[in-house]
């Protein structure tokens, strides 16, 4: 598998969805990649990629960013509020907005900054203690806030729990997009993303299919 299967995949899912090619965007998981293999997938033309924390990302795109143009950098990870103003510096795009003390702090800096990265509202859909997001039966409340403070959320994210069917949470998550207006979803990873294509994943995120399985853990 690699890169060119994951594409072909996403576009045979877009159209048995009925949806136009090229309306799902491809987030390339690079955490805890080693630099060849993401350089390898950059010289293949790719330029979406996904990081999970800030530190690492702050130490591995620089670099590429001197050598390829036009890489977007989401953050797929948790983001601590003391990490933020460097998250502004990396990414685009943040997908883990998932409490208000975090929404508070980055409403606080794009105001300073002048800009703010796409923020997606992370949505815990299989209530699970230990895993962030907000609640479902939170989320238009808090939807709401984030706008009250003008940020720019674009759409939700999930993470399903490990054991359960995906596509009950990738549904659950589109139907509380719906009624928020929100076009967003950012649903659906190597084992899934068919079935988040075919309930509106606007972005899918696919790590292992793409680079292989990852070679060490990050450390602690």
């Amino acid at each position: 598998m690699g890169l060119e299967d994951i594409r072909a995949r996403i576009a045979k899912a877009e159209a048995e969805a009925g949806r136009d090619p090229g309306s799902v965007t491809l987030i390339a998981v690079s955490k805890v990649q080693p630099p060849e293999r993401v350089e390898a997938v950059l010289q293949q033309g790719h330029r979406c990629f996904g990081e999970n924390r800030v530190q690492e990302a702050a130490g591995k795109w620089p670099g590429f960013r001197d050598s390829f143009d036009g890489i977007e950098l989401h953050l797929i990870g948790p983001l601590q509020t003391n990490k933020t103003r460097q998250a502004f510096e990396l990414f685009q795009a943040i997908h883990s907005v998932d409490r208000p003390k975090l929404a508070n702090t980055i409403a606080r800096i794009a105001q300073e900054e002048g800009h703010c990265p796409d923020l997606f509202i992370q949505v815990n859909t299989g209530e699970e203690p230990q895993k962030a997001g907000i609640l479902p039966a939170d989320a238009d409340a808090f939807i709401a806030e984030c706008r009250d403070m003008d940020l720019p959320v674009q759409g939700l994210m999930c993470i399903p729990p490990v054991e359960e069917e995906p596509s009950l949470h990738f549904a659950l998550l589109a139907k509380i997009a719906a009624r928020n207006g929100l076009a967003g979803l950012s649903m659906g990873m190597s084992g899934d993303f068919e079935r988040a294509i075919a309930l509106g994943a606007t972005h899918v995120r696919v790590g292992s299919a793409i680079f292989g399985e990852r070679v060490a853990a990050h450390p602690a």
